[in-house]
């Protein structure tokens, strides 16, 4: 039986690695489960495109759609549009027809957007989908993410209303899913609102290709002493992101500090791997990433490397696999560690760290930088790279469960998409 499906929240992937990393596994593990199944993905592109999924390390055809909350109202690929187009038949609109082919709608809302934390405007562009879903009576699944927390009331009344209409809401971590309960009061119900993992457990990694390949294996290869990996969130390394999310240290200040005191054990080897490469705008780690490249290279020269450009996140989830303890800022740079068995720790500026990284067992490894100052938080990291051997057994253990928990859990997706009830 043919089966179609959408996939909403995961815009910008092409520049997010994290967000990458959720469309990629979602899709991937989708097809693997229904090869012939209709792929929608809606992005912030324009029209309709032909685009590449890979599965179990195949490329395969998707068809990319753009959904934008744009005040573009004139094109089909703004929300008010779809939205105006729905109420008038569809007239043509391509976006509105993918949604009413759609077995099932699949939405992801960036992993941790489904919030009022980071305004109300990204509130209204991961709520659009959902609303629309529902207008056109699809079934909608919102996959493993966090919810909330929501300051303005009006904001969780809506997320309520939303939460309550899918076919089934899946929280990504003990505590997301503590948070959709408590989100939808009477109306919550075991067996459609689910604990689940977050989908990138479940993301296959794959080899770079070409140069890049030869680069990285390389570099590797070149000495046996352990390797970290590091990810520099640039938003949290600057003025206007350490106001933002009011934080008590400087990640900034404390990534180079654990970095050389690293490097000053011997046979030691660090990578840096920017996550987000959006050039030039505040929340991209490019030009920190580079600038922390060039301080340690003066001293340490060749034992630091940096992620070539152009990879995608199976590529850069096996860079991450390849190193012995990985250190992030970006919540899906350690899930790509953590999923691969290898030893993490974050400096987090949310509470939604935790969650995560209590899904196997590592919550003790997460250095909270709202309440930490940089001595508290370079000693957290130092301890979890000085622990990393136990960490490593204990992941070895945990992880494989975990795998399995997203592959189920895409069972049961597919399972709804399937079913005509």
């Amino acid at each position: 039986m043919s089966v179609a499906a959408c996939l909403f929240g995961v815009p910008g992937s092409t520049l997010n690695l994290g967000v990458g990393a959720l469309r990629a596994a979602t899709v991937g593990a989708f097809l693997a489960r229904v090869p012939d199944a209709r792929m929608t993905v809606f992005d912030d592109g324009w029209g309709e495109r032909q685009g590449t999924a890979y599965v179990h390390g195949q490329p395969v055809p998707i068809t990319l759609a753009g959904a934008r909350h744009s005040r573009r109202y004139h094109r089909p690929e703004s929300y008010v549009n779809m939205r105006v187009s729905a109420a008038l038949g569809g007239l043509g609109n391509h976006g509105v027809g993918a949604i009413d082919s759609a077995d099932v709608v699949l939405d992801v809302s960036g992993g941790d957007s489904f919030s009022d934390i980071y305004g109300e405007h990204r509130f209204r562009t991961v709520a659009w989908p959902k609303k629309l879903s529902l207008l056109r009576k699809r079934k909608l699944v919102l996959l493993p993410q966090t919810y909330g927390p929501f300051k303005i009331p009006r904001i969780r009344a809506e997320a309520h209303g939303l939460a309550r209409g899918a076919a089934m809401a899946w929280a990504r971590d003990p505590d997301s899913y503590a948070a959709l309960r408590e989100l939808l009061g009477a109306d919550f119900d075991p067996r459609r609102h689910r604990e689940g993992v977050d989908v990138a457990f479940g993301l296959e990694p794959r080899a770079p290709e070409g140069p890049a390949f030869d680069q990285l294996a390389s570099w590797f290869a070149a000495a046996d002493g352990p390797v970290m990996g590091i990810n520099v969130s640039g938003l949290m390394s600057r003025a206007e992101g350490i106001a933002q999310f009011r934080l008590a240290g400087d990640g900034g200040r404390v990534a180079r500090q654990i970095c050389e005191r690293v490097l000053d054990e011997p046979d030691t080897r660090v990578i840096i791997v920017p996550h987000v490469l959006a050039a030039g705008g505040t929340d991209d780690d490019t030009a920190t990433s580079e600038a922390l490249r060039a301080d340690l290279a003066a001293k340490y020269g060749d034992r630091i490397a940096i992620t070539p450009r152009g990879l995608d996140p199976h590529q850069t989830k096996w860079v991450i696999s390849r190193t012995a303890w990985f250190c992030g800022m970006r919540m899906h740079a350690t899930i790509a560690a953590l999923s691969s068995a290898v030893p993490a720790a974050i400096l987090a500026y949310s509470l939604k760290a935790r969650g995560v990284f209590a899904t196997v067992g590592q919550e003790r490894h997460v250095a909270d930088a709202r309440t930490l100052g940089d001595d508290e938080l370079l000693d957290t990291l130092w301890k979890s790279w000085s622990n990393r051997s136990a960490a490593a057994a204990e992941l070895a253990e945990r992880v494989p469960v975990a795998v399995r928990r997203a592959g189920e859990q895409m069972d049961e997706i597919v399972a709804l998409a399937r079913s005509r009830a």
